[in-house]
């Protein structure tokens, strides 16, 4: 039967790495595989093969980058898609030092890469479909919730809440007059352990493979880290740079938060800074910071200042806005049928997280950490990837072989 090394058919070891991919341990997926499969397998065996596979599809991963570089990457699609988006984004996982040991030696927290690479379909309009913000984000406890995942703040207490609550009650638009969404039609991801500079052409390759520098529309969404932008103009250039609205909004909160007197003003000077952005109008909610600067004075250099001091939090929210100002033409990018948030990744990195992030998880520097990642990847890729890694491994017997010349 042509069977690998370890006598597995390709269909078997698919459903092993599925498992190993979507469950939350190795463990669970070795329990799945005994009561659903009938395979006797353990936990220890099923990270074993996890790796073996995962380090061989980080291998063609930067096998696909290498040939990107020297462009000889072949789309593997037929046509671009109507909307190519890119998304980019991080978390965090544990870590531990390799070769050291039964135990967790030399712990430590470190940032993976995510990037998401959506085709989309979606309508263009003369004008702005949706002028004002939508219901969502007028949602005092929606936008408390964000501003604690997003800037790992705790939710104002709960009079503000109630306050705000007050202050955003508006009557829901009819779903027939609720603007059409992007429509997402086939998601992949890249992901990696490696630095942005490396991270960008991992990335820009799977762009390649799926024909997004060919579409008619282009978009490239991100929050406002600096290494971002890098990739974007180093690999994206002729995408449309978006900055995340999302990110805008939790920082018009705290600055909100931060200067107003009383509860009810906090979340009108809120409302009024949103809306001015999500129509464009970067610019006014700069200069009103800046008064707000002026009025409360800068934070003194080289001095550590308290949370939540207003004068930090000003100086924050003002290099924010002003380093992304140019990506904030949200106006813009809606009648261009544009999405303006990178939900799409955000929801991502929390599928990552499911899987590779917990308590007692910690995965050995680089191989082990990377290896799932890859695995995590493919099985979250909606593009049939582990199918078509085990149809043309070496091993499957129903693989195509070459004629003797």
């Amino acid at each position: 039967m042509r069977l690998d090394e370890h006598s597995y058919t390709p269909d078997l070891m698919r459903r092993i790495l599925t498992l190993a991919g979507r469950l939350k341990s190795f463990e669970l997926a070795a329990v799945a595989l005994e009561v659903g499969a009938d395979v006797a397998i353990s936990g220890r065996h099923v990270q074993r093969l996890t790796q073996e596979v995962g380090t061989d599809l980080a291998r063609q991963r930067d096998d696909q980058a290498a040939r990107y570089r020297r462009r000889e990457l072949v789309p593997r699609v037929k046509e671009p898609p109507p909307l190519a988006v890119v998304e980019v984004d991080g978390g965090r996982l544990g870590t531990r030092q390799m070769g050291a040991g039964p135990g967790v030696h030399q712990s430590q927290a470190k940032e993976d890469k995510v990037a998401c690479l959506v085709s989309m379909r979606s309508d263009t309009h003369e004008a702005d479909p949706q002028p004002e913000p939508p219901p969502s984000f007028r949602d005092a406890r929606r936008v408390a919730r964000l501003v604690q995942q997003f800037q790992a703040q705790s939710a104002p207490p709960a009079d503000e809440v109630a306050v705000a609550e007050a202050a955003a009650e508006r009557e829901p638009a009819a779903a027939s007059e609720r603007p059409k969404k992007p429509e997402r039609l086939v998601r992949t991801c890249v992901a990696t352990m490696g630095k942005s500079r490396a991270f960008g052409p991992l990335v820009a390759a799977e762009a390649q493979a799926r024909a997004f520098y060919d579409a008619p529309r282009q978009a490239f969404l991100g929050d406002g880290q600096k290494y971002n932008w890098q990739i974007q103009r180093a690999w994206f250039p002729h995408f449309v740079a978006i900055t995340d609205f999302l990110h805008v909004l939790c920082y018009l909160y705290r600055a909100a938060w931060a200067v107003a007197a009383d509860d009810a003003a906090r979340w009108r000077q809120f409302e009024t800074w949103m809306t001015a952005c999500w129509q464009g109008r970067v610019r006014a909610v700069l200069e009103e910071l800046g008064s707000w600067q002026e009025r409360l004075g800068r934070p003194p250099p080289k001095v550590e200042q308290e949370a939540g001091d207003a004068r930090q939090v000003l100086a924050e929210v003002v290099c924010y806005l002003g380093n992304n100002q140019a990506r904030m033409d949200y106006p813009r990018y809606r009648r261009e049928g544009l999405p303006v948030t990178s939900s799409l990744v955000e929801s991502l990195v929390g599928e990552f997280n499911g899987r590779v992030k917990g308590k007692d998880k910690y995965w050995n520097r680089s191989a082990g950490a990377e290896a799932i990642l890859q695995v995590r990847a493919a099985v979250l890729s909606e593009d049939d990837r582990l199918t078509r890694y085990f149809a043309e491994r070496p091993g499957n017997p129903y693989r195509r072989r070459r004629r003797a010349q």
